[in-house]
């Protein structure tokens, strides 16, 4: 099944920019992250990340200009659920 819309954003290949996945209309009630796994595609590396309650939030650095980059989020729930979310990510010099 095809993704209807996948969020993109634009940074600068020197820049590093945290970006993150809002999971709270797709958690059920009292449901809540366990894991998380940001995964880009090479060329841009994830400093960090967290889970702040229903947020998943990285930091991304790298990239090549006129390059553009998939990062997946994948999380599991407390009620053993596993979905993924991808956002594109645009490099280019501003």
């Amino acid at each position: 099944m095809a993704f209807p819309y996948v969020p993109s954003f634009i940074k600068d290949p020197q820049a590093v920019l945290d970006f993150s996945w809002d999971w709270a209309e797709w958690l059920g009630e009292g449901e809540t992250i366990t894991d998380k796994i940001v995964t880009p595609d090479a060329g841009l590396t994830v400093n960090s990340s967290s889970i702040n309650g229903e947020v998943v939030a990285a930091w991304l650095a790298g990239g090549v200009a006129g390059t553009t980059y998939t990062v997946a989020c994948t999380i599991t729930t407390s009620a053993g659920r596993t979905e993924a979310r991808r956002i594109q990510i645009s490099v280019g010099l501003r």
